[in-house]
């Protein structure tokens, strides 16, 4: 069991919550995750670690409410309890001194984003973060951002707040002002695909964190593979990050598209009284 220490809305249906957890705080890096079981009974939800204090023991994650199990973790409430925490799962992100660096975040993908990004700055690099949201409300951790010196530019398709198009719009800008030397993804599929064409055309190195597929979170279901570069890959175990102009985003996007149906369905069973 781990204990909730505190919970916060980031935005519309987004609960940021502060887990003790000191065996995962001590040994996190940038870039991995915890697997979350609510109840013993729960599905197993990947959730990445968006923060973490080893000193005091706590991590934190950002959870979306989008069916049964997120919606319980959303709910648990300050003093609460989580039936399983388990992790630092997964391959760290790549930190080292690149240069110029530009961090794509898109909605809830931010919070994969976030501790990347620092880590990235206090390794010395230039760090630009881009945040992108639908609307206003899901733009997330852009303040923390710039609370942490970083230079941050926030994207919305409704124009509610930052500049008024898409996260790939604002790179273009930046690409055209100087060649960033590494471009780094986390957020929606499509969004990730598109920030790789964008990119691929200047040859700039480009990661893409693909934990939006991730399930079991030990590559025992099998729900996660990917084709990179034509090898199939467990996004779970091999990554979650991969180079982005080596995943094949046509094939991941078709299996991610095959329980759309079932998601709303569970959506409104959570949705009824």
């Amino acid at each position: 069991m781990a204990r909730v220490l505190d919970t916060s809305e980031t935005g519309p249906g987004i609960t940021r919550l502060r887990v003790d957890a000191p065996r995962v705080a001590r040994h996190w890096r940038a870039g991995q995750f915890v697997i979350i079981r609510p109840t013993a009974d729960s599905e197993r939800i990947p959730l990445t670690i968006a923060a973490a204090n080893p000193t005091a023991g706590w991590i934190e994650v950002i959870v979306q409410a989008v069916g049964r199990t997120t919606t319980e973790i959303a709910r648990t409430p300050r003093g609460g309890e989580l039936a399983d925490v388990v992790g630092p799962l997964g391959v760290p992100s790549e930190i080292e001194r690149f240069g110029h660096v530009v961090v794509v975040g898109g909605g809830v993908g931010t919070a994969v984003a976030y501790p990347t990004a620092l880590a990235l700055a206090a390794a010395g690099n230039r760090v630009t973060v881009i945040v992108g949201g639908r609307t206003k409300d899901l733009v997330i951790l852009d303040d923390e951002m710039r609370a942490a010196g970083l230079d941050v530019v926030v994207t919305t398709d409704d124009g509610s707040v930052g500049l008024h198009g898409l996260v790939t719009d604002a790179l273009a800008e930046i690409i055209a002002d100087g060649r960033p030397d590494r471009v780094i993804a986390a957020g929606p599929i499509p969004m990730m695909r598109a920030v790789a064409e964008t990119t691929r055309r200047h040859g700039i190195p480009t990661m893409a964190s693909l934990n939006p597929i991730m399930i079991d979170g030990t590559g025992m279901c099998g729900g996660c593979r990917v084709r990179v570069g034509g090898e199939v890959k467990f996004a779970c175990i091999d990554g979650p990050e991969f180079d982005a102009h080596l995943v094949d985003f046509e094939l991941l996007g078709r299996r991610n598209r095959a329980y759309l149906e079932f998601e709303r369905s569970q959506r409104q069973l959570v949705a009824k009284p």
